[in-house]
């Protein structure tokens, strides 16, 4: 992809500072937050919490996910320097696709974990007896990620309006052949079929099977629980449903933009998602109750292997759209 304005030039403006303001500081509360625990410190981690069982792989995980929050801003100064338009379309897109499914889940979750409380529905944490993080912690962390979502997201529109919008102009059918070839049907085709696996998984689990779950977490099962289980099966359906929309241009009519917003938002959440919680599932525990069941692991693998599918597919579009 190459950009369609001269290199180096951004739109002049003060909403890309202020939201690159914004981005950043959205990020510090967190990254506080894991440094104090880096450091030692027992800030928000109750008394018993398995946050303390294993040190090792606690300060492991907090260190990855500084350098992942800290991308965030490096994203935010990328969308918004004018150097950030001579940077390689992958450079850009990989973090930015990991960034959108990790966020995507959370911007849509938290709300409905607050909405779900609200109308007198149990959480995880009521039912719980095994004490992980002060309240507070879900509360500034999930707000700054749900900020941070907002603003990143904003910047890219912007950013990707200007260096690519000649590529989702005009409708479904405009499309041109080549840019639903084969290859990108055949990713299409692949990764629909195999995000219908973790899709009933989820269905399964919104509805209350305990089929593949742990033991912990068929004992903490809550109304939280089930409506966040059928959020993730929505998305799932939607990334493959969008993808094959765009693969075999369904509905002629339908503009390309909001189609390609939908499919690689969902897309991103479905992989990127999927393999965040694949990691947690292959890290070491010391307790059999909460330890990852097989099926459970395979889920979260078909999860991040059909998103990466689907969105390998929206990839091959542009691509071939750009040349």
């Amino acid at each position: 992809m190459t950009p369609t304005v001269p290199s180096g030039i951004l739109r002049p403006g003060p909403l890309r500072p202020a939201l690159r303001a914004l981005a950043i500081a959205s990020c510090l509360p967190y990254l506080a937050l894991k440094a104090a625990w880096i450091a030692g410190s027992r800030i928000g981690i109750p008394d018993g919490s398995v946050l303390l069982e294993n040190r090792a792989v606690t300060a492991a995980a907090n260190g990855l996910t500084v350098l992942m929050d800290g991308a965030v801003i490096v994203l935010a100064l990328l969308l918004t320097r004018p150097w950030g338009l001579r940077v390689r379309a992958w450079l850009l897109t990989v973090p930015m696709w990991a960034a959108t499914g990790l966020l995507a889940p959370i911007m849509v979750g938290f709300p409905l974990h607050l909405a779900t409380g609200a109308l007198g529905g149990s959480s995880t944490r009521d039912v719980s007896d095994e004490p992980f993080l002060d309240a507070w912690v879900f509360d500034v962390v999930y707000t700054g990620f749900i900020v941070q979502g907002i603003a990143l997201g904003t910047l890219f529109v912007l950013y990707a309006r200007q260096r690519w919008g000649h590529l989702w102009q005009g409708t479904l059918w405009e499309l041109p052949s080549a840019a639903t070839g084969p290859r990108m049907r055949g990713c299409a085709v692949a990764g629909a079929l195999l995000a219908l696996g973790p899709a009933v998984m989820h269905v399964l689990w919104a509805a209350g099977s305990t089929r593949a779950l742990p033991p912990r977490t068929v004992a903490e099962r809550s109304t939280d629980f089930r409506v966040l289980e059928a959020m993730h099966a929505s998305f799932a359906v939607v990334a493959a449903a969008a993808v094959l929309v765009l693969a075999f241009r369904a509905v002629p009519a339908w503009p390309l933009r909001p189609v390609l917003a939908v499919a690689w938002t969902s897309a991103g959440a479905l992989g990127a998602w999927g393999g965040w919680m694949l990691l947690a599932t292959l890290l070491p525990s010391s307790d059999d109750a909460n330890r990852a069941t097989v099926p459970l692991t395979l889920t979260y693998a078909g999860a991040m292997i059909s998103g990466l599918l689907l969105s390998c597919a929206i990839a091959a579009l542009l691509r071939r759209r750009d040349t």
